[in-house]
């Protein structure tokens, strides 16, 4: 398919508008194709964050079996297929009425589906959402079997999800509507939904336990998102434009790409590009963080700070399937929903027998990674320009001005509200520093496990490095541990400079106390 010059869809969702303006698509139709032709199963779920594409995946299939052929000229789909039409029930649960709770909820769902029945010339006698809905597909399976298409189903849940008193409400509501489709199984043909979050313990999946959950199968792992060989393909030209303007490689860009914005996976073999950051970046032809800014998470930096996460473990994390696969929404693990929310995801599975898999969860890439932490450290800090005070912090370690440097984190401790300090825990200190640390971007690596102990920080700049000991008492006692203990050993082939750091907070003053610095002689 020529896909030269195509327009970039950008906020674009709907299936038949991107083909019909002319703008560039990334043919996910032999993935759909799979599903649709699979004998296993004819209800599904996929689970995806969002901005990853399951609105424009919800589209493709309601265009497909609205038997709208044509507009699949030159795609892998076109010629497979018998094209047919069926009558389509299609809700995408962001659309409805939130903001009057649950009556304008229950209000808005009904009208969607009476006005779907209208489409159809069907007009419904029942009185509320539920009947309305087993009505509605009775009456269109006189026509013919019915697909039912949901987008985002758990988005009445999560609209509430600090709300426990109408979050279950939500909850019945969502209950009462998937039990209609299972019941209504012999009138429908396929039925596909799709959301962010997985709930363990509500009906979409207790109810609908005729549902086939797709999300970790790894042969629909790319059916979202970009792969490596679909970006160079689709983008190439844009890709070799945007490398000309910032006069360096492709070879150099692709780098800088995939450090930024690829990474994504759920079977930990196959990763890809995060689909709204790649369009906007080579739209704007500048790097910068598109994906987290488009929904700033602040329910989840709310739960990570209320459950004392520990932001420095949130990499190579190991989870069972069961974990990882939902969650319980009134006792939420927070490692699974980050999982699901996009800001972890899949590196690497470890199989250990048939039935015994070890899944290893990181940051997908630099987007995610520094974003996130960026946030949660704002969530610490009252006023923080962090732009210009993490540039700054990042000159000063380069020129080794270590009293500088030290001065500026002294400025931002003071900034952090009395209220939110736990100032009887180091970690709380380690966690701010090591925050500051990954977003100036040098090399910092936090609880270095060696065969005497373990070191609390270790930093490397272009020409030093920096061995770090936090404590609550003094600064002489972290010195004597790096010496006692030989932290340094392993980094005395480094032709760089080494420096020996003990930092000592002040419970009372909720601040660095002081700090001494010994030049590591290894002669």
């Amino acid at each position: 398919m020529e896909n030269k010059l195509k327009s970039l869809p950008l906020g674009i969702q709907t299936f038949s508008k991107i083909i019909e303006s002319n703008n560039l698509y990334v043919d996910k139709t032999k993935d759909i194709y799979n599903i649709i032709s699979s004998n296993e199963s004819n209800f599904f779920f996929l689970s995806r964050p969002r901005r990853f594409g399951k609105s424009l995946l919800i589209s493709t299939l309601d265009e497909i079996f609205s038997g709208n052929q044509e507009l699949f000229k030159g795609l892998y789909i076109y010629d497979k297929i018998e094209w047919k039409k069926y009558p389509v029930i299609r809700i995408d649960f962001t659309g409805l009425v939130y903001v009057e709770g649950v009556k304008g909820f229950k209000d808005s769902f009904f009208n969607k589906i009476k006005n779907i029945g209208l489409n159809y010339q069907i007009e419904l006698k029942s009185t509320d959402y539920k009947t309305a809905a087993q009505e509605l597909i009775i009456e269109l399976s006189k026509v013919d079997k019915v697909v039912i298409l949901i987008d985002e189903y758990d988005k009445p849940i999560v609209e509430f999800i600090d709300n426990a008193e109408i979050r279950n409400q939500m909850k019945d509501i969502v209950k009462d509507f998937y039990l209609v489709i299972k019941e209504s199984d012999k009138y429908i043909k396929f039925a596909f939904l799709t959301g962010v979050s997985k709930f363990s313990k509500i009906s979409v999946f207790s109810g609908l336990n005729n549902l086939t959950d797709i999300t970790l199968d790894k042969r629909f792992a790319t059916i979202t998102g970009y792969t490596e060989e679909e970006l160079y393909y689709y983008f190439d030209d844009r890709i070799k434009l945007f490398a000309a303007i910032e006069n360096i490689t492709e070879h150099e860009l692709k780098q800088v790409l995939r450090e930024w914005y690829n990474g994504y996976s759920w079977d930990g073999k196959n990763f890809v590009y995060n689909p709204f950051s790649i369009m906007n970046v080579l739209s704007v032809q500048q790097i910068n963080n598109y994906w987290f800014q488009s929904g700033t998470p602040t329910f989840l930096i709310k739960l990570i700070k209320d459950k004392n996460i520990d932001v420095k473990s949130l990499e190579n994390i190991e989870m069972q399937k069961e974990a990882l696969d939902s969650f319980e929404i009134e006792n939420i693990n927070v490692e699974s929903l980050l999982f699901q929310t996009g800001y972890l995801t899949i590196k690497k599975i470890e199989e250990y027998s048939i039935s015994d898999r070890i899944y290893i969860l990181n940051y997908p890439n630099l987007e995610v990674r520094e974003s996130l932490l960026r946030n949660i450290l704002n969530s610490f800090l009252n006023s923080f320009n962090d732009d210009v005070l993490v540039g700054k912090l990042y000159r000063l370690l380069n020129k080794n001005n270590l009293d500088e440097f030290f001065r500026i984190l002294k400025d931002i401790f003071s900034h952090i509200p009395a209220e939110i300090f736990m100032s009887d825990k180091e970690a709380y200190y380690h966690t701010i520093i090591y925050l500051i640390l990954t977003l100036i971007g040098v090399r910092i690596n936090v609880e270095v496990h060696t065969n005497k102990g373990r070191i609390d920080a270790v930093i490397e700049t272009e020409n030093n490095i920096y061995i770090i000991e936090f404590k609550m008492s003094s600064t002489k006692q972290a010195l004597k541990q790096i010496e006692d203990k030989k932290y340094y050993e392993s980094y005395l082939l480094s032709k760089k400079v080494i420096y020996l750091i003990g930092v000592s907070f002040s419970s009372k003053a909720r601040n660095i106390k002081e700090y001494t610095i010994k030049e590591l002689n290894p002669t």
